[in-house]
């Protein structure tokens, strides 16, 4: 689906946050034409008072949809409200145990495993310990996952069509390798990491794709 120009989403984003990321590929998947308005976290840009304005507690994503003038915040509400507001493939099950238990892994890493190793977090631990926290909570969070997976994967992340546990499931497992994570230990998280990332809607959204990536890491 395609949107003008003036109904077009704005997406304010930074280029490596695992929260934006998931909802840029749920923008592509939904072939939904959108603006990045990016937030340097690095700079400090989310905290300020513009900016918090939009997002309270000055986290990226913010999400605008000028259709509606309504600004929504928190990835996976956003993820939600962008599937049940515009046609094309849909990213949860209708029977409400299998839409349950998609919620399940998709909170597994948004709530669990993510936000431990966030930037704000690995500011507060110190330079000196931050690869240490991040890399053991990515390593515990991902044996959980990967024994979830173990009961609900087929070619995705719950059994063969995408669903919005894929879209979590692939900026975690950047973040697990920038962090050192041997993903050798985890055969399921791994393989349907390999197959999203061939996807062309999943390389679009990757960070070194974004107009904010740093011209080394492109």
């Amino acid at each position: 689906m395609s949107t003008s120009t003036y109904d077009r989403p704005v997406l304010y984003s930074y280029f490596r946050s695992s929260c934006s990321w998931r909802v840029r590929i749920a923008l592509n998947l939904k072939k939904i034409d959108y603006d990045v308005r990016p937030i340097n976290l690095l700079k400090g840009e989310q905290r300020t008072e513009e900016y918090l304005k939009i997002q309270p507690f000055g986290f990226v994503p913010a999400y605008i949809d000028n259709r509606t003038g309504k600004t929504l915040v928190q990835s996976v509400s956003i993820i939600e409200y962008i599937d049940e507001t515009y046609p094309g493939v849909s990213l949860l099950p209708k029977d409400p145990i299998e839409r349950a238990t998609v919620r399940a892994l998709v909170q597994a890493v948004a709530m669990d495993i993510q936000p431990v190793a966030n930037l704000r977090i690995l500011k507060y631990v110190g330079e000196e310990k931050k690869g240490e926290w991040a890399k053991h909570f990515i390593i515990e969070g991902f044996k959980a996952l990967e024994a979830m997976l173990e009961k609900t994967a087929g070619v995705y992340a719950f059994g063969d069509s995408i669903t919005m546990a894929d879209l979590t499931i692939v900026p975690q497992v950047y973040n697990g390798v920038r962090f050192g994570v041997d993903m050798t230990a985890f055969p399921i998280i791994s393989r349907i990491n390999s197959t999203l990332s061939e996807l062309p809607e999943f390389k679009a959204a990757h960070p070194s794709q974004q107009i904010d990536c740093p011209a080394d890491l492109r």
